[in-house]
């Protein structure tokens, strides 16, 4: 299944830790950093990051899958916030989170940062510069327009979470559609995976309507 830039295109109301938001007041913001599942948890456990997606960009092989990639690159998709979290913050993750300096093996890893617009490039671009001045290296991560976001199977969605035992089965049951895209279910992947602070996470949980069971295993995880 492939979807557009959801922040441009979706009509529907988003849902920012349990409030509809409209989605012209959110942007978006796409990056390639090897392994989706990681990046997703990064950028989930974020204040001000609304939904995070994980499929396959970059390239032009038609409907990519996992296993028929083609020319695409994992990539992380993020919709955010601007009045909370900026551009230049999340691109700060990006860089502090993947191996920028290597090229890798396979072109489904690559490091890449996919610009949603002018703006995106020219950040995205001056942030580059000054990494290499700074490290004296060489920045092997492309940039590059951003185009088409494929979404990646059922299982790759939210892995840390769907991954904790009893939690994620059950989670994905009481959200249903809605699990891929919840603020708060982006939350919860970016805590089992060791994101966030204790007051982030005590702040959601306590908003949680779960029987005791879930929420302690939630609180053994984080």
């Amino acid at each position: 299944m492939d979807e557009p830039d959801p922040a441009v295109t979706e009509s529907s109301p988003l849902e920012q830790d349990g409030t509809a938001v409209s989605p012209s007041e959110m942007e978006a913001a796409t990056f390639g950093m090897g392994c989706f599942w990681g990046p997703d948890a990064r950028f989930g456990a974020m204040e001000g990051v609304v939904r995070t997606r994980v499929g396959y960009a970059g390239g032009t092989t038609p409907t990519p899958r996992y296993h028929a990639l083609g020319d695409h690159t994992e990539v992380v998709h993020v919709v955010y916030d601007p009045e909370t979290v900026t551009y230049d913050e999340l691109l700060e993750v990006c860089w502090a989170n993947h191996d920028w300096a290597s090229r890798a093996p396979k072109r489904q890893y690559r490091g890449v940062v996919l610009a949603h617009d002018d703006h995106q490039h020219e950040v995205a671009t001056h942030q580059r510069a000054t990494l290499e001045e700074r490290t004296g290296q060489s920045v092997e991560t492309a940039i590059e327009p951003f185009d088409q976001l494929f979404l990646a199977e059922d299982y790759h969605q939210k892995y840390e979470l769907r991954s904790t035992p009893v939690v994620g089965d059950e989670l994905a049951a009481q959200y249903g559609d809605a699990f891929v895209d919840s603020t708060v279910v982006a939350r919860l992947n970016g805590f089992v995976a060791g994101h966030g602070t204790p007051t982030q996470r005590n702040e959601v949980l306590a908003s949680l309507d779960l029987p005791p069971r879930l929420l302690e295993e939630l609180r053994r995880r984080f």
